[in-house]
């Protein structure tokens, strides 16, 4: 019979792993995000509440240096085509393990898009115009996509697509072009151009913001990426896996028998977990955490209803992007976000008792008290985000 593995078990393990626990909590934003694997960072002020969460004391400047100046994070796209920050460390791995097949994938998509709106030769096209950004690039140092489309004009090619259909329309190629040099591994997201929650970022060349930059093989660093989920996530679905990293069933097969993964039984089905993985965890003690939007630990799994309960349709919009939660021992309970005063407001969706309702509110407090009057607004807002948002003051 299988090790078992109940929901308290997967509980207290993302309590501590996650760093959410009080006791649990981290010093050092490399760290923490290397624990968790990646945060998410399709959402620009996702990175900073996500480490804010996790950290005993920090703030923007922090998890700012950490990007900017040490440059041990950093803005890559990886996993299910998805923007990440990861340590300087990981990048190399997520890049070879997922992002090379992404970059197949959509240098077919790019080319096909060029030939259907009359680029002559779309792969010579597109080969010469990469080589000339590049070049302006390192000219440069850092560049907007404005201005490297004033070094290189052919960069804001636009073209039609699906002409002839009720959603024809007119593409411009700038952001395209750029992504399919991103997911290539030659460029990477700098600084903002505005502030920690401005979603437009300079773009600098992958190897002179990292120099040290080197891809491990293929099959070597999927087992590495794979074997760092299952810590974090573990115990999980491989279909979990498969989903969170966006790999097939053949190369996840071929990682986790690298890793000598072993299958353990839990309350919710079959799971795998790292072959020294298996003892309990310690009682972590009561908690509570107010996460943001896309934060990496709801994200985390596909099969949610050990942490989730009943309350998927109020925190998740309709294309399967979590908002920001509220929790309680290893459970969302609620949900919190701004009134567009600024003011942070949050709301319970079950019974947790005095204990659980003041703990939660002292953590939206927190929260609250970090954001120091900064308003966010959600990238992809969930019901209840709209809801509590709306609310009048």
């Amino acid at each position: 019979m299988p090790v078992h593995l109940g929901r308290g078990e997967r509980r207290a393990r993302l309590a501590t792993r996650h760093h959410l626990a009080p006791a649990a909590r981290c010093d050092d934003v490399v760290r923490l995000t290397d624990d968790l694997v990646a945060l998410h960072a399709t959402d620009p002020a996702t990175v900073h509440l996500s480490a804010w969460a996790r950290l005993r004391s920090g703030d923007v400047a922090a998890t700012e240096k950490a990007l900017y100046s040490d440059r041990s994070l950093v803005r890559l796209l990886g996993m299910r085509r998805t923007v990440f920050v990861v340590s300087a460390a990981t990048a190399p791995v997520v890049q070879a393990a997922c992002s090379r097949d992404i970059a197949v994938t959509q240098r077919r998509l790019l080319l096909k898009l060029l030939t259907e709106g009359g680029v002559p030769e779309p792969a010579a096209w597109l080969a010469d115009v990469e080589r000339s950004v590049l070049a302006a690039l390192h000219a440069r140092g850092e560049a907007t996509a404005a201005e490297l489309a004033a070094d290189e004009p052919r960069l804001a090619t636009s073209v039609i697509v699906a002409r002839g259909k009720p959603y024809e329309a007119r593409q411009n190629f700038t952001s395209r072009v750029l992504f399919q040099l991103a997911v290539d591994g030659h460029i990477l997201r700098g600084r903002p151009r505005g502030s920690w929650i401005s979603s437009q970022h300079r773009w600098v060349p992958l190897r002179s913001w990292l120099p040290d930059f080197a891809e491990p093989p293929v099959e070597e660093a999927r087992a590495e990426l794979v074997r760092r989920w299952l810590w974090a996530f573990g115990p999980a679905p491989v279909t979990d896996l498969r989903w969170w990293t966006g790999l097939g069933a053949r190369p996840i097969a071929a990682a986790l028998a690298r890793v000598g993964a072993v299958e353990v039984s839990t309350d919710d089905g079959p799971a795998v977990v790292l072959p020294d993985d298996l003892d309990p965890t310690p009682d972590p003690g009561p908690w509570a955490a107010a996460l943001p939007g896309l934060d990496p630990t709801p994200m985390g799994w596909q099969r949610r209803d050990w942490f989730l309960g009943p309350h998927a349709a109020r925190v998740f919009d309709r294309t399967g992007n979590i908002g920001a939660t509220v929790w309680w021992n290893g459970r969302v309970v609620g949900g919190w976000a701004q009134r567009r005063d600024g003011e942070v407001v949050h709301r319970l969706l079950e019974d947790i008792g005095a204990e659980g309702a003041t703990a939660v509110a002292a953590a939206v407090a927190e929260t609250a008290a970090r954001l120091g009057g900064v308003r966010v607004t959600p990238r992809f807002p969930a019901p209840l985000d709209k809801e509590l948002a709306a609310v009048s003051p």
